[in-house]
């Protein structure tokens, strides 16, 4: 027999953080540090939503150059997923223990195509035995005749400058100090290519001395998968692509196809990489996913600015009361969770992490900036980008996977599409910079701690007291009774 639990659900609109006597003296002793997983740590809280109008691998190098992560989408083809990964975990290194490489036989249209897939200046050439020969570069190229030999154009390892296995980073910086090179191969006996250092690597890790990085020095990069069983092989490109965490992204994660998805890849991988899952809005969701595996559990069914869930389908927790209620199971069981939807500014953040959660995921906020997919589109005069519920009706039509061989989805026309969809399509103002964005999110965050005297994400737990408020309340926090300039 149904029954109504006593308690009522409550949203970011409906409570405020009460001030507390601060130490505080200044918002830069605000530290941000906080948990993605059980084994991964974020230099700031936020994630971006694995959402093909917000997470590919430019958003995914902004985020985690800033501190936080970015989870991109699994609605493309499995290579081109694990591509986008490699694009991450490439973009910055201390020494590349796989640099690109092409044979001395190859054509210089090939050198030219690959530079231009991998986004990257340069290629090492080597032999069938993977000897460095020498190595050829986009200015090498630019002008020479696509037929060409890579051997014929390129310059010979005679002329390289070159380093051992082991060199440290400042003996490096002192050789590009030195010999005015961009790359410093590293080589073995034999000339054995063992990997590659660039000038740039070194510049971007003091440019971005708060990036998330693993512990080879690369960039931080989740990715999502779904629960069919054809989502087994796209798991296995992933890791091969270096991702650090697997999210198992399910409109409802506390179902059987998701536990058992969650078990299976920890029990092909162990604890060669991070799993997260979700999403699921009770203790119970939390507690199944975390008894099959999962290292953090991803919060929120029917938040997000474009999901219709609640309206279709009549279910979801008002997103606060299912942060603070599922933090309690994940706090005993020492799982993190992740608040997905419902953030629309960021005092949001800071009432989310307050109730329980350890790190934010983000979509809408970041679909309008440059780093999102998709181009600017123009309307009356303003400047727009889409963005999408990944339950909505084009999201579902657009997925590139429903061309694969043996997807039951190819068979729905679009009047079924139309039927389940839970999302819409909408437009959200263009906003520039991602970097931007999430430095005026970080800053409101640290604000928000500052006034409830919490130095650590910790101690805004600790530390929070919230207060119900009324529709009165809401409006009077808003600007009013003036006209804004």
């Amino acid at each position: 027999m149904a029954r109504i639990l006593d308690h009522v659900g409550l949203c970011f609109d409906d409570v405020l953080l009460v001030p507390r006597r601060s130490p505080i003296r200044s918002r830069k002793e605000v530290i941000t540090r906080t948990r993605f997983t059980k084994g991964l740590r974020l230099n700031i809280p936020i994630v971006s939503a694995a959402m093909d109008t917000v997470t590919e691998s430019r958003m995914a190098i902004v985020m985690a150059r800033e501190g936080g992560i970015g989870v991109i989408h699994r609605f493309m083809p499995p290579e081109k997923q694990a591509e986008e990964v490699s694009k991450v975990k490439r973009a910055e290194n201390i020494v590349i223990e796989k640099p690109a490489t092409i044979r001395p036989d190859a054509r210089i249209g090939e050198a030219k195509e690959l530079m231009r897939l991998l986004g990257i200046s340069g290629l090492l050439v080597v032999d069938s035995e993977n000897r460095l020969l020498g190595v050829i570069t986009r200015r090498d190229v630019i002008f020479e005749d696509d037929d060409k030999l890579v051997r014929d154009c390129m310059t010979p390892r005679s002329e390289l400058v070159v380093a051992e296995e082991g060199i440290t980073i400042e003996e490096a910086r002192e050789i590009f100090r030195r010999h005015k090179v961009e790359k410093l191969p590293i080589v073995g006996e034999g000339w054995k290519l063992k990997g590659l250092i660039t000038s740039v690597d070194l510049i971007k890790r003091e440019a971005y001395p708060n990036a998330s990085r693993d512990s080879k020095g690369r960039l931080l990069a989740a990715a999502a998968i779904g629960v069919r069983e054809g989502e087994v092989e796209r798991a296995k490109l992933l890791v091969e692509a270096g991702v650090d965490a697997l999210v198992v992204d399910v409109a409802h994660g506390h179902s059987e196809m998701c536990i058992k998805m969650v078990r299976r890849i920890r029990e092909l991988y162990g604890d060669e990489v991070e799993v997260v899952a979700g999403n699921v809005a009770t203790p119970e969701g939390v507690e199944d996913l975390a008894s099959a595996g999962a290292d953090a559990v991803k919060v929120g069914i029917g938040p997000g600015s474009v999901c219709t869930t609640r309206l279709v389908a009549g279910v979801g927790v008002p997103q606060l009361t299912a942060i603070m209620k599922c933090s309690e199971a994940a706090d005993r069981l020492g799982v993190p969770i992740i608040a997905d939807g419902g953030v629309r500014r960021s005092g949001d953040i800071v009432k989310a992490l307050a109730a329980g959660a350890s790190t934010v995921m983000i979509g809408k906020l970041l679909a309008g900036t440059d780093e999102s997919p998709g181009t600017i589109v123009l309307k009356n005069g303003r400047r727009y980008k889409i963005y999408r519920g990944m339950a909505s009706m084009y999201a579902m039509l657009g997925r590139e996977f429903r061309f694969r061989e043996g997807e039951a989805e190819a068979l729905l026309d679009a009047s079924e599409y139309s039927y389940y969809a839970e999302g819409v399509e909408a437009y959200v103002p263009y906003t520039g910079s991602a970097s931007d964005v999430i430095k005026r999110l970080v800053a409101g965050l640290r604000s928000g701690m500052s006034y409830v005297g919490a130095r650590t994400i910790e101690e805004l737990r600790e530390k929070a007291i919230f207060i119900r408020v009324t529709g009165a309340s809401l409006r009077e926090s808003a600007p009013h009774d003036v006209e804004i300039v």
